[in-house]
């Protein structure tokens, strides 16, 4: 058992052998936060979008702001109760998750049109995850199922000093195993944005399919949105994991970050000086956010910067809110990218997402959590105790 310190992160690593098989549990703790900024101001103005139609998951996709996610789902499995380790939980609700598949769901309980492409295993859990994004509304054409392997699995629980504690099962998890020739790349052309993170970078073939999608993307005048979205110890170390990370940033439009990812980037550097945060920007993004949970965020342009406030609630489960954020931005950016030029409009919209974020730690899990643009609306407009 291997334990690794990096900032406010710490990590085990724990191998079993079985007779006939070989299981890999990666655990680790992050430090979670609430969101306890006040309210921001209501005076603010959001694009209203229709829902795409559910169907044989091939819902309508309106090609003007299709937003395509890339990457991961799987299921997290969240204690019924806080404050114990994952040990020690007595019992574990199922809960569908995975970044890229939250912002694809996110994006569409918030009226947008989205699609997500990605692997799962040919297996219960795979059909149930198929199964999720059509009841959401979220076009799945680019799903794939993997008759050889199984759909991955996540245990989350909130500890009682305020950690979250993962245990990942992936030896190897079907979404590691999407080739390149299973993308589906007229759907990625038709994208306004295309959304991924990093952790489909980490092994073969799924990094060269990922690298082919972006190139996809990148090469059909589609926006391309990187959240990195660290889990350490699913890299083989820290510096393959920076490494890894920062191969693709220089391609990205927006990149979305947290304090932590900031520190880490930079090898410790204060991830609240501005000059430090200047140091990721590079010469073709139009947008670089960084969230701080009970804080809200900030962000950075070639013209302009500041800091939007977040919401005060009471958070029972923080898994979810960083992507809840991501699909909050994102699906106001899909129908005005305007916004990037525009830094009052732009305030406006990340209110809106640090709201989505809010709400979302309320509840357990992070898809079921997830709220509607109604949801969010009335949050801004009726501030919650």
């Amino acid at each position: 058992m291997a334990l690794l310190h990096c900032g406010a992160f710490s990590f085990r690593s724990l191998n079993f052998s079985h007779p006939s098989s070989s299981i890999n549990f990666t655990q680790y703790s992050v430090k979670a936060s609430s969101f306890s900024s006040p309210l921001p101001s209501p005076l603010l103005r959001f694009n209203v979008t229709g829902k795409a139609i559910p169907g044989d998951g091939k819902a309508e996709t309106k090609e003007s702001s299709l937003v395509v996610s890339f990457g991961e789902m799987l299921i997290d499995f969240v204690p019924t109760v806080n404050g114990v380790s994952l040990a020690d939980s007595p019992a574990f609700k199922k809960a569908p998750g995975g970044a890229p598949a939250n912002v694809a769901v996110g994006i569409a309980r918030l009226g947008g049109s989205s699609a997500f492409i990605g692997k799962v295993g040919e297996d219960e859990f795979g059909y149930m995850l198929a199964d999720i994004l059509k009841e959401n509304n979220v076009n799945s054409e680019g799903m794939r199922f993997d008759p050889g392997a199984r759909t991955a699995l996540a245990f989350v629980t909130l500890r009682s000093d305020g950690e979250r504690e993962f245990m990942f099962y992936r030896n190897p998890s079907a979404d590691m195993l999407l080739q390149e020739d299973e993308l589906d790349l007229d759907l990625i052309r038709k994208a306004k944005i295309f959304h991924y993170g990093s952790i489909s970078l980490i092994t073969e073939p799924c990094r060269s399919a990922h690298i082919a999608a972006a190139k996809a993307a990148k090469d059909a005048g589609v926006v391309l949105s990187y959240d990195p979205n660290l889990r350490l110890p699913l890299w083989p170390s820290a510096d393959s994991a920076r490494e890894g990370i920062l191969s693709i940033w220089e391609t990205a439009d927006i990149i979305k970050i947290s304090e932590e990812e900031i520190s880490f980037l930079t090898k410790g550097e204060d991830p609240y000086d501005d000059a430090v945060v200047r140091k990721l920007f590079h010469p073709n993004l139009k947008l670089l956010l960084v969230t701080e949970g009970a804080d809200g965020c900030r962000y950075y342009t070639k013209d302009f910067n500041g800091r939007v406030e977040g919401l005060k609630v009471d958070a029972v489960d923080t898994t979810g809110a960083g992507d809840a954020f991501v699909a909050g931005i994102l699906s106001q950016l899909a129908e005005d990218l305007s916004l990037l030029q525009n830094e009052e409009k732009l305030r406006d919209s990340l209110k809106f997402a640090n709201v989505c974020g809010a709400l979302t730690v309320t509840e357990r899990g992070a898809i079921p959590a997830l709220p509607t643009k109604e949801a969010v609306l009335n949050a801004l407009f009726k501030p919650v105790s």
